[in-house]
């Protein structure tokens, strides 16, 4: 990694990423299906749910548990679960304010590509006082293929005007990994609930610990060079 980085925009995930959200996630739905009876290998379960849309992660319970598992009530119980939870508020990632500050030093051009829907993306970026610093949200409802596909990606360097080779990706679980890898993107993972496997660790730049050892890295590597505009 000794050549500087030529990087023309940003690309960030928001859940485990920028939000410390993707525990929220996972207590709720561990308690909703605790609560209806389900105990069998949930915890195996949540996790392989992380970074994945949530449509695809009904498809996945409905595949573990059968044609009757009770969807819509597992659904009401984790939503009622989180937002108890959301109610003292929602955190941010170490390094998080930081990161978006020297961005925004450097004029860099940046996103939030996310697998929430555009009203769960909108409304935790508000409750966590970041909603404004971005003037480009993506998000599932925006793709057909949401992550582990590159669409995302690709659409947000399209919109941003730039090359997807030209972009840095900040991701935290291995489907979006994935994503931003097979869009072309510089690809770095800061690893929340779910360790990298190795074929993450393949695709990424690097792995790092916190979004502070991410900006390091970004301004070791000139990405942060102040631009004009």
């Amino acid at each position: 990694m000794k050549d500087r980085w030529t990087i023309d925009a940003v690309l960030l995930d928001m859940d485990g990423t920028l939000l410390d959200t993707e525990r929220v996630y996972f207590e709720s739905l561990i308690t909703a299906l605790t609560t209806l009876g389900y105990t069998d290998g949930i915890a195996t379960l949540c996790h392989a749910m992380v970074g994945i849309p949530g449509p695809e992660c009904d498809i996945m319970l409905r595949e573990r548990y059968g044609e009757d598992f009770p969807l819509a009530d597992v659904n009401r119980a984790f939503g009622a679960r989180r937002d108890e939870i959301l109610k003292a508020g929602l955190p941010l990632k170490d390094g998080a304010i930081a990161l978006l500050d020297a961005l925004q030093d450097a004029c860099t051009p940046m996103a939030i590509v996310t697998s929430s829907s555009r009203r769960t993306a909108d409304h935790h970026l508000a409750l966590a006082g970041i909603h404004s610093r971005f003037e480009m949200i993506l998000t599932r409802d925006d793709v057909i293929r949401g992550k582990p596909s590159p669409d995302l990606f690709l659409l947000a360097a399209a919109r941003l005007g730039v090359k997807p080779q030209s972009c840095v990706a900040i991701e935290d679980s291995n489907p979006g990994v994935a994503a931003a890898h097979a869009a072309g993107a510089v690809t770095i993972m800061v690893p929340d609930l779910v360790p990298p496997t190795e074929q993450s660790r393949a695709k990424c730049a690097a792995v790092l610990p916190d979004l502070n050892a991410a900006l390091k890295l970004l301004r070791q590597q000139g990405a942060l060079d102040r631009r004009s505009g």
